[in-house]
């Protein structure tokens, strides 16, 4: 299975300044799978310990953070001698080693010359409640689920990967028929690389749910075991009415929909543990399409997607024959699927959207993005009979901004001068 992070760990590698690297991301996103793989590949050798499992780890960085100590003790208990250059030290779970995280200061200022890697299930937890992280000391880089068109590549469609990355929009359209038929397979199966495998491998769609819903449990126990038992109610109340919240016509998120009366000081530190566990992701309002936009958010509003499209659908029980048969995705699941595939996207190249809506109409653009050169409201369509009302307002309202918008939707490639459409399937082959 390929891995666009690949890439990214690479440039890490070959860096002059290269720090140690933490791998942030939710639970099974392939942190584990990206680093051992990368190490095989790249290293003559890997030194891999999972903080959480090898009890030996819970020592290693107690007593002080004498790096020839560590490195002997590395040794000890991975079975590997790290050579400089030549060994990729691993440090899964990270977080459940006493001052783990710390330790990396020191094999940055004092052990450079060593390639070390860490990641870990809740790391972002981790790290914001501020344990002794070693600022300036690390890199960092976020995993995410497989996006679409590593989906293709895993599904062997790599034709379509190549011919998404000609954009040549006239024999994208050609060959419709087949992205959409990859693209409802994604938006059931969605991008958490085991699922994605089995369903590679056997094509069984009941399997598909059940490590879907694995998948979910696990987020959960991490819940109930990770946080107080006040705290672990809320939390699993917010990933529970999240269906509820992507099915209005407004998304914006209401905490009455939680349940009657809720308010924002009970839950507040339940979205914040979701969203540092990488479980969710929140969109914040701007009042204001114009750069630098983060000038503009409005933190009082804002909404909450799931981390992955087939997580979601697992989440709502989405029966596969109304998702994989006809066209019945597009249609009767309307925003809430086409919604949330299209942040998966944004999100999966590191890229901040947020949403505008006006204080005194209906009005609203799904996601606003702002990249080097430009702002760009996007508009989501879950299928081809498409009106872009609202943007196209706010785009006419304010020419000083010189925006040109963006829709995506079922319908093929058109340049209208003020917009351009892209078809959902085509979101990646976009020059943001």
């Amino acid at each position: 299975m390929k891995r666009k992070a690949f890439n990214q760990l690479k440039a890490w590698k070959d860096h002059k300044n290269r720090k140690p690297l933490i791998l942030l991301g939710a639970r099974q996103v392939g942190k584990t799978w990206l680093m051992k793989e990368f190490g095989k590949e790249y290293y003559e050798s890997v030194a891999y310990i999972n903080c959480d499992e090898e009890p030996l780890a819970k020592e290693l960085f107690a007593d002080d953070y004498n790096i020839e100590r560590m490195l002997v003790s590395i040794q000890v208990i991975s079975g590997v001698k790290p050579e400089p250059e030549k060994t990729l030290i691993i440090f899964d779970e990270i977080q459940e080693a006493p001052r783990g995280l710390h330790s990396l200061k020191y094999f940055q200022e004092n052990a450079s010359e060593y390639h070390v890697m860490a990641a870990g299930s809740l790391l972002g937890i981790t790290l914001h409640q501020g344990n002794s992280f070693p600022v300036g000391k690390v890199d960092m880089l976020p995993i995410h689920p497989l996006d679409f068109e590593e989906f293709l590549e895993a599904n062997g469609e790599e034709a379509l990967v190549k011919l998404l990355h000609q954009r040549d929009w006239k024999v994208i359209d050609t060959f419709a028929p087949k992205f959409i038929e990859q693209l409802r397979y994604y938006y059931f199966v969605g991008g958490m690389p085991e699922v994605v495998s089995h369903f590679i491998e056997n094509k069984d769609l009941t399997e598909v749910r059940r490590l879907q819903q694995n998948i979910l449990e696990a987020y959960r126990n991490d819940i109930s075991k990770h946080s107080s038992k006040t705290e672990s109610v809320r939390i699993g109340q917010v990933l529970d009415c999240l269906p509820s919240q992507l099915s209005k016509e407004n998304k914006k998120f209401i905490y009455g929909v939680i349940k009657q009366g809720a308010r924002a000081n009970d839950y507040e530190l339940a979205i914040q543990w979701l969203i540092d566990a990488g479980i969710i992701h929140k969109v914040s309002r701007v009042k204001k399409i114009q750069s630098p936009i983060k000038f503009y958010e409005d933190l009082s509003a804002f909404k909450l997607f799931l981390l992955d499209c087939g997580l979601f659908a697992c989440m709502v029980d989405a029966p596969a024959k109304q998702m994989l048969i006809g066209d019945n995705v597009f249609k009767e699941f309307k925003g809430s699927f086409t919604e949330q595939f299209v942040l998966q996207q944004l999100i999966s190249q590191n890229i901040t959207p947020y949403y505008w809506s006006s204080d005194t109409t209906p009005a609203e653009i799904d996601f606003v993005i702002q990249t080097e050169d430009n702002v760009i409201p996007i508009e989501v369509k879950a299928e081809e009979n498409v009106r872009a009302r609202s943007m196209k307002t706010y785009i006419e309202k304010h020419p000083e901004a010189n925006l040109k918008g963006l829709r995506i939707s079922m319908k093929r490639y058109v340049d209208q001068g003020w917009m351009e459409n892209i078809p959902l399937y085509g979101l990646r082959a976009f020059r943001m």
